[in-house]
């Protein structure tokens, strides 16, 4: 696979100008977010029992924790999990949640590997940093079964039926994330490799600046930067592909963090599934993009459009996911994906590092 370092003159400029959340220049590039939200919101009506929530018995006071709690800023990442602040569900918990932003679940992983942060969202390609035993998977978040790919004018792309015209091309990726599985896949359904481009391993925020100035033809981004790309670049034109694939993301911590507090895995995990019964409902998307928009100071008819993304699980979802098996062949398949592109060696166990256990004590089970 040929990788290869975009340096761009005008690449700090331009990603500076268009990074999502309304970065200043001197903000670090992750950077600490308070849990609680200032816009005011309504709150959710009340509803039926109807989603498996866990069995409450008469609460003894419990420790109080403060976690440090990676996301990236998009829907995907956010939807839950400010639901479950908003609402006080971690407050019920004794949990106290700071949010700390980040590009990418590489990043997260060595900054949870450094000390810094507890607790991780991950989009689908990070998955095989778990699957290495590199992190442990104790709550799903989302799933799709397709992938999008960016092309501008110079690409030659106009329609999935052409992506092989790609071959020649600079193309910009992520290196191990979705990213790079979405582009593998492209290159794939075209009957091309890595050797067949001119792959450019970059941030994701970069691919901004270097598609905004046609420094690369194609690129493999998501929300935000993938709608930053539709919105800067005249033409492009953004494909959606279908594979034999399943995209998951997931909440993650250490291995060794998962072995000593098992405890607060189940707190932030009744929380989070108390949040997920609500938000996931397509009638309260509005409240929950509300929240997101806010927290990434974003026009909120713009973030409507990421509900799209993915099939957002309910805590049924999750429970009768575990009990029929639907949720154990999402993560076996995955698993496939990565021993198929060759990024994991070889077969790993799935109790090695996806909690089931861990989800079904938490959803009473």
């Amino acid at each position: 696979m040929k990788k290869k370092v975009l340096a761009l003159v005008l690449a700090a400029a331009m990603t500076l100008s268009l990074a999502a959340c309304g970065k200043s220049a001197d903000e670090p590039a992750s950077t600490t977010e308070t849990a609680e939200t200032t816009e005011t919101t309504q709150a959710p009506a009340e509803q039926e029992a109807t989603e498996a929530e866990p069995a409450q018995e008469e609460a003894e006071p419990v420790e109080k924790v403060s976690l440090n709690v990676a996301y990236m800023p998009n829907y995907a990442s956010l939807w839950s999990v400010l639901t479950a602040i908003d609402q006080g569900y971690f407050e019920e918990e004794g949990l106290e949640i700071t949010l700390w932003e980040f590009a990418d679940g590489p990043s997260e992983i060595a900054a949870m590997e450094g000390g810094s942060i507890d607790l991780a969202y991950i989009g689908h390609g990070a998955h095989k940093l778990c699957i290495n035993g590199q992190a442990t998977i104790f709550a799903p978040s989302s799933v799709h079964s397709t992938d999008r790919i960016i092309v501008l004018p110079s690409s030659g792309v106009t329609s999935v039926d052409d992506i092989a015209n790609l071959a020649g091309k600079k193309v910009a990726y992520n290196a191990g994330s979705s990213s790079e599985t979405a582009l593998n896949g492209a290159l794939a359904a075209a009957g091309l490799t890595m050797d067949d481009i001119e792959a450019y391993e970059m941030d994701a925020t970069n691919m901004v600046a270097a598609m905004s100035s046609g420094s690369v033809d194609a690129c493999t981004a998501w929300n935000p930067y993938s709608v930053q790309i539709m919105n800067n670049c005249e033409g492009a034109v953004e494909l959606e592909f279908a594979t034999d694939s399943v995209n998951l993301s997931s909440w993650i911590c250490l291995p060794d963090y998962a072995k000593e507090n098992r405890d607060i895995l189940l707190r932030f995990s009744r929380a989070l599934y108390k949040a997920m019964a609500y938000a996931s409902q397509e009638e309260n998307w509005d409240y929950a993009v509300g929240l997101y928009a806010q927290k990434c100071a974003k026009d909120k008819e713009a973030c409507l459009v990421e509900t799209g993304d993915a099939t957002w699980f309910s805590a049924d979802d999750v429970k009768n996911g575990i009990a029929d098996g639907t949720m154990q062949a999402y993560y076996q398949r995955q698993q496939e994906m990565f021993i198929e592109s060759e990024a994991v060696e070889g077969e790993v166990p799935l109790e090695n590092y996806v909690l089931f256990d861990v989800m079904q004590e938490a959803l009473g089970n």
